[in-house]
């Protein structure tokens, strides 16, 4: 791609990143045009189909969460893996509406699920060598715990992250009980 084409695809994608965030997936593909400083024919060069930019989108958001975990490699295995979870039910709350614009079994998004489980279970792995986390769990438990989270319509700023707290104190390992 020309450097000038690769300006204008980057330019795009944030701005489609922006727009769904502030609108969902019905956001103005004109509306993206104009906040890329681009035409319409430069959107639909680069994105044939409103899905092709859901795509591209979704795509970028899962390869920057799956770093955000290499991000947190220098911290202690627990508040590594607390902190990643927190950084994925943000995610999730955020990109729900684009997610469901792609169908769940098809290429991109099952590639990029796994890209998610990837990302995590080392995290997972070392809380569980470091015994601080559950030794009795894996990362599909983990993620379906999370997932189930982010569908809770939330009452007040601050709530989604205290229940995911919540929950968490469920992934430590039991104490026995005397």
């Amino acid at each position: 791609m020309r450097a000038d084409a690769r300006r204008n695809y980057d330019k795009l994608v944030s701005s489609a990143r922006t727009a769904f965030a502030e609108d969902g997936a019905s956001a103005s593909l004109e509306d993206i045009a104009r906040r890329a400083e681009v035409g319409i024919g430069t959107l639909y060069r680069h994105f044939p189909t409103r899905r092709d930019l859901f795509e591209a989108v979704y795509v970028g958001e899962v390869e920057a969460l799956s770093r955000s975990a290499s991000d947190l490699a220098g911290e202690p295995p627990w508040e590594a893996l607390v902190g990643w979870l927190h950084r994925l039910v943000d995610y999730i709350a955020t990109k729900r509406a684009l997610a469901e614009e792609l169908v769940h079994d098809s290429e991109i998004f099952q590639r990029c699920r796994d890209e998610v489980y990837d990302a995590g279970k080392p995290l997972l792995e070392r809380a569980q060598e470091a015994g601080v986390a559950r030794p009795d769990t894996n990362i599909s438990d983990v993620m379906r715990m999370v997932s189930g989270i982010t569908l809770i319509k939330v009452a007040e700023p601050g709530q989604l992250e205290r229940v995911l707290d919540m929950a968490l104190d469920g992934l430590r390992p039991q104490q026995p009980r005397g």
